[in-house]
């Protein structure tokens, strides 16, 4: 298969975090359904309902916070970058604050997928599944 994303680590850094966590928060959540699929034999309703408890921003900004000793300063300051963008939509449920810290984990997912970090990627990855 073809590679799709071609864009090099300094085109990646121009853009908005939003743009990161855009693409990270469907990152994420194919790596939840499948981790999902791999270990279970639930039927697709309870997939979703599992797959929920990953990716609902609560969720993500707690397994952020458990991540930040971990994440080296070059990750701190991208999570600081999605931490503080200006994003007017707001989810049903969860606060402000959760949801500053969950698009600053897409963020952060994104950040390390377009920049082709794939060891860190998946390094991370397996942490936020065993951190649920």
């Amino acid at each position: 298969m073809e590679e799709i994303l071609k864009k090099e680590a300094d085109e990646v850094n121009q853009m908005s975090p939003l743009v990161w966590a855009y693409i990270g928060d469907a990152v994420y959540e194919l790596y939840v359904r499948a981790n999902l699929v791999e270990k279970t034999d639930y039927k697709p309703h309870k997939l979703h309902i599992e797959s929920i408890k990953y990716v609902k921003a609560r969720a993500q900004a707690n397994i952020l916070k458990e991540l930040e000793p971990c994440l080296t300063d070059e990750e701190k300051e991208i999570v600081r970058r999605g931490r503080n963008a200006q994003n007017h939509h707001l989810p049903k449920n969860a606060d402000v604050q959760e949801y500053m810290y969950s698009t600053a984990f897409e963020g952060l997912i994104g950040y390390l997928y377009l920049t082709k970090q794939n060891d860190r990627l998946y390094e991370i990855l397996k942490k936020c599944i065993e951190n649920i």
